[in-house]
């Protein structure tokens, strides 16, 4: 369990560093871009990858991957801004039921009544949990719901394309990671570059710096992740309970206690639905 921890860890830490980017003016598209960089490296580093008999990967998941993680990235950090860590990360979380639908309608499993119940309690964890009232700090909350709405959607379709990658036998998965991260860093310097020209941002080097500890952060959640499914594999349904909820049960006593955000009565309802949600469909899965 200690790897699910770290990686629990690592999820929040770049919540945190996402939350933080305002207050310190950093330039988040710079930030992500040299995020990947990093990303790179270490699966170069660790996983060391073989770039060979690629005739046959699957160039449109990959581009994809690497279109739609470095833009849902970007996405990430103005929900953390505007709705805050607690109800992003729940919108994060819940997007694993966008997955289950597609491995009922897509891949042909079958959907039962308990994993039917589950998504039900999770999409009203989500209305729950969207910024509803108004008044003060009403700026900032005015239309979030649909940041939380697009990382719901995005995240889900980002793990939909990931578990296409893992059942893809001819690429081994992390030469396909290696891949992604490789598109990605791309994607996100070409917005850089077109940024920089339109005078919309100045290269700062303390910006690669910050890229690289964020990079460091989002690399050792999914390493810690893979690591505790390797060492729990007979308990899969552990590892998976224990990181959505441990993100959402982390993330919202840093949301809470660290920032001080705001959370109505039915926000509260609505993490306790998440965690309820999670339980339901972990169960029904296994």
């Amino acid at each position: 369990m200690l790897y699910v921890l770290l990686s629990i860890c690592c999820s929040v830490i770049v919540s945190v560093m996402l939350k933080l980017a305002r207050r310190y003016h950093v330039d988040v598209l710079q930030a992500i871009t040299w995020n990947y960089s990093t990303a790179i490296l270490l699966t170069w580093l660790i996983f060391k990858p073989h770039l060979t008999n690629l005739q046959a990967a699957p160039i449109y998941n990959f581009t994809a991957l690497g279109i739609l993680l470095p833009v849902l990235f970007v996405v990430l950090a103005i929900s953390v801004r505007a709705t805050g860590i607690v109800r992003t990360d729940i919108a994060q979380r819940l997007s694993l039921f966008i997955p289950i639908l597609a491995a009922n309608f897509i891949f042909g499993e079958a959907l039962s009544l308990l994993k039917i119940v589950g998504i039900s309690i999770g999409f009203a964890a989500i209305i729950c949990s969207i910024p509803w009232q108004k008044g003060r700090g009403s700026k900032a909350t005015s239309g979030s719901w649909f940041y939380l709405l697009l990382i719901f959607v995005g995240m889900g379709v980002i793990d939909v394309l990931f578990k296409q990658l893992a059942t893809f036998k001819a690429v081994p998965y992390t030469t396909s990671l290696f891949i992604v991260f490789v598109l990605a860093f791309i994607c996100s310097l070409i917005l850089l570059i077109i940024k920089i020209a339109r005078r919309k941002t100045k290269f700062s080097f303390p910006h690669i710096l910050i890229g690289w500890a964020l990079g460091i952060a989002n690399f050792g959640n999914i390493l810690f992740y893979l690591k505790g499914h390797q060492a729990l594999a007979n308990q899969p349904s552990t590892v998976f309970t224990a990181m959505n909820m441990g993100v959402i049960v982390l993330g919202t006593f840093v949301g809470l206690f660290i920032f001080k955000e705001k959370l109505s009565t039915l926000n509260k309802v609505g993490i306790f639905l998440a965690l309820l949600s999670i339980i339901v469909i972990t169960y029904a899965s296994y």
